[in-house]
């Protein structure tokens, strides 16, 4: 049980929370939701003990083992990957790691020696009675994804994408009691994101879990805590339970101020009417003291924004989309894409999906004609106008020109207020416009690139991961514009309801550089795959 009392967290004179009473149990999974910036992550590290800065008691019940996603892929670089993952039971990591030290350069003749292998070798039985460790961490590793033959390489060797797995597996493997996860499905594919589903699913201790996938949230947790105006408010249910809950209440507020202003009302028509009036004057006093003793709160609106996103083809495409012919691709060690050959329609919505390091973003490179494919060609139709969100949209923007002038380079003939729309669509005001955008956050590069599209108004979509660094809400918007718009998409994303809510065809490209072509639905291809028909 994790225990938060009278929780108070500042950065200079801004108030993050305030008097904040909490009680979290065990069995439950807490799904930790806000707008960015409201300070998930904050009160995150405040219960997992990493931020220490703040006012009031965070308790966790005395021998819980307490599990924390690491944020820093490169912690461990010159530890084997396995050698990573057993460092989540440091008490384990330290007992073995000693004894291997012993029994190679040990003096057996030193009582001294026994002894401390004897110590030790109680501590690994108290923290791995059936000797499994090194069976369940390559069984954890194979899961996300990292095959056996790989475990002994250094964490060095692996790129990024995959470090974030190994701490993943690395939190997993010692099954604490209590577990902070933060962004856990960052870098992960559909498969793994469902393999983590299955295993969180199962927790039986306390969880608190921050993500921007909707589907993940409604899989995995058993309550929502919502950061909002300084305060935490638990829900029971999962994130769509909560979002259906949160709109009733406000909507019942909003009814409960409406009727006070009302009698607010009608208590100062009859006070101005009869307070001057001896015979009515007793009755004009009590209805004042009545207007003095009602209380008509403000109505906060969520602190959360919904961004507008809206794409609007500006020429209207002919008979003609897109051809991929025979398209085969490597970088000198095997095929990541094996005589890819693709004809799309006018008006075709694609989700492109597969494991990570596939070839995804080399067919979408290919596609927009940033790399030159080994074998084969991509036709575009006369009347097609692509536009492209890149997946290293943050490495692209690194201008100095403000927000505004970075957009309008783009189409330097558009309307001032053209400009400014599509800025504001992305909830950047008139101030915020102003900024470099070169200092701006991943999430805020993100959604230029979106006012981007929407400026330029391209026919055909091009999308490698837009959901990167989005929150809830610009990722439902997200769904939604792509579910509106007239044109072609093709996007890569591992967000499923994101792919629920546009796709009309799935393009699965699989490791030996093979492809599935699935007209349908998101859902219709994960069934007819469960059964067995693909």
């Amino acid at each position: 049980m994790v225990q938060v009392t009278n929780l108070t967290k500042r950065f200079g004179s801004r108030v993050l929370f305030e008097g904040i009473n909490l009680k979290l149990d065990p069995h439950k999974r807490y799904g930790l939701i806000g707008a960015n910036g409201a300070g998930k992550t904050t009160f995150l590290k405040i219960l997992s003990g990493q931020d220490k800065e703040f006012e009031g008691e965070i308790s966790i019940e005395s021998g819980l083992k307490v599990g924390v996603l690491g944020q820093n892929q490169f912690a461990f670089e010159d530890f084997t990957i396995a050698d990573a993952v057993l460092y989540g039971n440091k008490r384990l990591y330290d007992a073995i790691k000693e004894k291997e030290e012993l029994y190679t350069n040990g003096d057996f003749e030193d009582d001294a020696v026994n002894n401390r292998l004897a110590e030790l070798e109680v501590i690994s039985v108290e923290e791995d009675p059936t000797y499994e460790y090194d069976v369940n961490i390559t069984k954890i590793l194979e899961n996300v994804g990292i095959p056996a033959e790989n475990h002994h390489d250094l964490m060095s060797s692996l790129p990024s994408g995959d470090k974030f797995k190994v701490l993943l597996a690395q939190v997993l493997f010692p099954k604490p009691d209590v577990l902070f996860l933060d962004e856990p499905t960052n870098n992960l594919d559909i498969e793994t994101i469902s393999w983590l589903e299955n295993e969180l699913q199962r927790h039986e201790g306390t969880m608190v879990v921050i993500s921007h996938d909707r589907h993940f949230l409604n899989a995995v947790v058993t309550n929502i805590l919502d950061v909002d105006y300084q305060k935490i408010r638990e829900f029971t249910g999962t994130y769509d339970d909560w979002y259906i809950a949160a709109n009733v209440m406000a909507k019942q507020m909003e009814m409960e101020r409406d009727k006070k202003l009302k009698e607010k009302e009608q208590l100062e028509a009859f006070v101005r009417r009869f307070s001057a009036n001896a015979s009515k004057a007793k009755q004009a006093t009590s209805r004042q003291k009545q207007l003095e003793k009602l209380e008509i709160e403000d109505i906060k609106p969520s602190s959360r924004r919904d961004p507008s996103i809206v794409f609007k083809a500006k020429r209207q495409m002919g008979d003609e989309a897109l051809d991929v012919l025979n398209v085969s691709h490597d970088y000198g060690e095997g095929p990541v894409l094996n005589n890819i050959s693709l004809h799309i329609e006018p008006g075709e919505k694609i989700a492109l999906i597969g494991p990570n390091g596939v070839g995804k973003t080399t067919l979408c490179q290919i596609i927009m004609e940033e790399l030159k494919p080994k074998v084969g060609e991509v036709k575009w139709g006369a009347t097609i106008e692509p536009g492209y969100f890149p997946q290293d949209t943050t490495d692209r923007i690194k201008s100095d020109d403000t927000l505004y002038d970075w957009l309008r380079a783009f189409d330097p003939k558009a309307d001032i207020s053209e400009i400014r729309n599509c800025l504001g669509r992305m909830l950047f005001n008139g101030e915020q416009q102003e900024k470099a955008a070169t200092n701006i956050s991943g999430g805020e590069k993100h959604r230029m690139m979106l006012s981007k599209l929407m400026l330029e108004g391209p026919n055909f979509l091009v999308m490698d991961e837009p959901t990167n660094h989005l929150d809830l809400e610009a990722i439902v918007a997200l769904g939604e514009a792509l579910f509106e718009f007239d044109g072609n998409v093709i996007c890569v994303s591992h967000d499923r309801e994101l792919l629920d809510a546009f796709a009309s065809r799935i393009i699965e490209l699989n490791p030996d550089g093979t492809y599935n072509d699935f007209k349908g639905s998101y859902e219709e291809y994960v069934e007819a795959k469960e059964n067995g028909k693909l």
